[in-house]
């Protein structure tokens, strides 16, 4: 049973719920009760999309920093293989993912919203990456995730100055994907993610590992990738099905059935 996460699967959309009053902290436990959840959702066939939420006042705040305060460099060397793999299983999930943002997203919190598929906040809501005025850099992949998304002078330019970043400067940038008034942000999410149920589930999560992977080599590697996972999704009956429906009947009309 985790403390701090629930996972709640409805209609085909699960929810990883995080509660953790009063801001959300991300410390060793729930970062270990993000690794379970990822991995239940990922391998749990009822599921084809995932929402990660924090609840209607904070998405989280960022890692805890009194649990860090009295960490050694030999405990953090330890700790933060940790610290990575909550959010690389979180990233790993092969379902489309999307981080509902209320409140605050900094620090941990910011790069468990850079580690979904993408983001909508509230038009209220302020991200960031502080860990600068804390003597640190990110650890759980904010380096790398924000400069990818947004570039790397403009990470660096957040990073070195651990500013915070509101709504609509997030929404501008490309660090959010949408903005919804404050109480309407999981039902947005829950709408966005809706588009993925009933779809080709083994198409999809292709889609999504030939685009994570090739983002990490050269055009040509990404390109091979491409090609072989193209191939693959030749022996489902999603793709028979998807083109038999395509001939006799237009486009849009298939039923996929995740296999």
């Amino acid at each position: 049973m985790s403390e701090f996460l629930s996972v709640d699967v409805d209609s085909g959309i699960a929810t990883i719920r995080l509660d953790r009053p009063p801001m959300n902290a991300l410390n060793l436990q729930v970062q270990g009760e993000f690794i379970d959840a990822s991995r239940a959702v990922s391998v749990d066939p009822t599921v084809a999309a995932v929402i990660v939420y924090g609840g209607e006042k904070v998405f989280a705040a960022g890692a805890d920093i009194k649990q860090m305060a009295t960490m050694t460099y030999g405990d953090m060397v330890t700790a933060s293989a940790g610290l990575q793999d909550f959010t690389r299983a979180l990233a790993a999930i092969p379902k489309p993912t999307v981080a509902a943002i209320t409140g605050y997203a900094l620090g941990g919190g910011c790069e468990v919203a850079l580690a979904c598929d993408f983001r909508i906040a509230a038009d209220n809501a302020t991200l960031g990456q502080p860990e600068i005025g804390l003597g640190i850099i990110p650890g759980a992949g904010g380096t790398q995730r924000l400069a990818r998304l947004v570039g790397p002078a403009r990470a660096k330019e957040l990073i070195f100055t651990g500013r915070f970043v509101k709504a609509a400067e997030a929404l501008a940038i490309g660090l959010v994907d949408e903005l919804a008034p404050a109480d309407q942000v999981y039902a947005v999410a829950r709408e966005r993610m809706s588009r993925f149920v009933g779809g080709p589930a083994l198409a999809i999560k292709a889609a999504k590992e030939a685009i994570d992977k090739g983002l990490d080599v050269d055009l040509q590697t990404g390109l091979e990738i491409e090609r072989m996972a193209f191939s693959a999704l030749f022996a489902t009956d999603d793709r028979l099905a998807g083109m038999t429906s395509f001939v006799e009947n237009g486009p849009g009309k298939a039923t996929f059935t995740g296999s």
